[in-house]
């Protein structure tokens, strides 16, 4: 999106009526951010819950990303973010320590009071059987709730799950019928006419996958966890424990050292951090300590889009590539 750099005193008026504030006898106006179409205004924090969205709501409503370029680990919304929000029916949100801290942040700031959030990940964790398929941040597996479950915090990073992307359809599909419950045969057709598709890339994929001996790859950060589950992969390890920063050598040293341990030759970089040369430098470790073939190739975590390329079928395509990236290499 674009960026508002400065702003100057002869804008403060227009900017303070388009956030919806008022001055005595005035009232508030649309901001003409959506377009003037049947169906409720859907805003969404980041790509993937756009493609989700929009196969739900169809033709009906219009569904917009508040984030295209810049990634939900280092949202920092400006004041067209914000205006969004002014008409927006539904903010759906990823959750669980991704996004909500911005999209707290969002909706403290508009004075649109009719605005409802949907907390993706807090409904994944209320529900007793989807709640058993999180992982936590260190890559245990959840028990049901009141199974003794140990205190962690779950990986947000679900909607590279294919099945879990199922289940987030399901809430989506549940927030667009409560906000127009005359179309609630329509959303639910459109639901599982996309699970169709979900499945397809699921049952795809391992099809590429199966027979592969390899299942083992290096990752740029720990965003990989559910994707390698969905796909019986293995991730040997992160070149960042935290997105964006690059390793110390100590840590450098020690993936080398676990990747000579189980042979592992894949690094898989994303296209975010792609000019870091963190992998580089790992390759050339890897290569020094006699491992053969190692190779850097690309998967997405699909954290980010432009606006020109965001189409509802993006996910689709996206994981579908990063599948067939991997199933090139690994032997």
């Amino acid at each position: 999106m674009t960026r508002l750099v400065s702003r100057s005193a002869f804008v403060a008026i227009p900017l303070a009526l388009a956030f919806g504030l008022t001055f005595a006898g005035c009232k508030r106006t649309s901001t003409g951010q959506w377009p003037d179409t049947p169906g409720p205004k859907i805003a969404v924090s980041f790509a993937p819950l756009y493609c989700f969205t929009a196969n739900v709501s169809g033709e009906r409503g219009t569904v917009k990303s508040v984030l295209s370029t810049q990634g939900p680990h280092h949202a920092d919304t400006s004041i067209q973010e914000r205006i969004l929000l002014e008409d927006a029916d539904l903010f759906i949100f990823n959750g669980l320590g991704l996004d909500d801290g911005f999209a707290g942040k969002l909706k403290a700031s508009t004075s649109n009071k009719k605005l409802k959030m949907i907390d993706l990940g807090a409904k994944l964790e209320a529900d007793p059987d989807t709640h058993g398929l999180l992982l936590g941040s260190d890559g245990c597996s959840c028990c049901k709730p009141g199974e003794g479950e140990k205190a962690h915090d779950h990986d947000p990073h679900f909607w590279l799950s294919p099945v879990l992307a199922g289940k987030m359809v399901d809430e989506i599909r549940y927030a667009l019928r409560g906000a127009e419950p005359k179309q609630q045969e329509l959303f639910d057709r459109n639901a599982a006419a996309y699970q169709i598709k979900l499945k397809a890339i699921l049952d795809d994929g391992r099809a590429m996958l199966k027979g592969k001996k390899e299942r083992a790859f290096v990752t740029t950060h720990g965003s990989l966890q559910y994707f390698a589950r969905d796909f019986d992969l293995t991730i040997a390890g992160n070149l960042q424990a935290i997105p964006g920063q690059e390793p110390s050598l100590d840590d450098l040293r020690k993936l080398i050292e676990k990747c000579k341990k189980d042979n592992v030759r894949v690094i898989a970089v994303e296209p975010q951090y792609a000019s870091h040369q963190s992998p580089k430098q790992l390759k050339a470790g890897l290569e020094a300590e006699g491992i053969r073939d190692v190779v850097i190739i690309e998967i997405d975590p699909l954290e980010t889009a432009t606006a020109a390329e965001l189409t509802p079928d993006w996910y689709e395509k996206k994981m579908r590539a990063n599948l067939e990236n991997l199933a090139k290499v690994l032997k």
